[in-house]
């Protein structure tokens, strides 16, 4: 896999982004394709095409600057009523630029923005046994 992708030149600063939030590990910036205005990704500046690559604690910062940006468009301009957090890890979750990063959309009433899903209803045993398998891929 080509480890380029566009947010490395914005990591790096030679593509255009307009920047909402950067320290030492991470960069947050408008999301070029919003899905509601306002809408703004969180990227580590170190490039992992997906969640296994990426350092667990860098992981963490993500989310706490995605948290901190979440309260900012609340009471910015955006107004946002609320927010939902979005990261695709992988082709078949909807991941199109491979390298992680956090989607912080916000949410006002009849934005358009919504999940589609067909929840089911599994028996308890078969919920015990996924919930059994995932425990043990944990301590491998």
């Amino acid at each position: 896999m080509n480890p380029y992708t566009i947010f490395t030149d914005i990591v790096a600063g030679r593509a255009p982004a307009s920047r909402v939030y950067e320290d030492d590990d991470v960069l947050a910036f408008m999301d070029i394709r919003p899905v509601t205005p306002g809408h703004v990704l969180v990227v580590p500046k170190v490039a992992a095409p997906s969640l296994a690559d990426l350092d667990p604690v860098l992981g963490g910062k993500l989310f706490q600057v995605g948290q901190r940006i979440a309260a900012a468009l609340r009471s910015s301009e955006v107004a946002a009523d609320g927010v939902n957090f979005f990261l695709a890890d992988g082709v078949t979750a909807g991941q199109e630029v491979f390298h992680v990063h956090l989607h912080v959309i916000p949410r006002t009433p009849g934005d358009g923005f919504g999940l589609r899903a067909r929840p089911t209803s599994p028996a308890r045993a078969d919920l015990d046994y996924l919930a059994g398998s995932i425990r043990g891929a944990l301590t491998r």
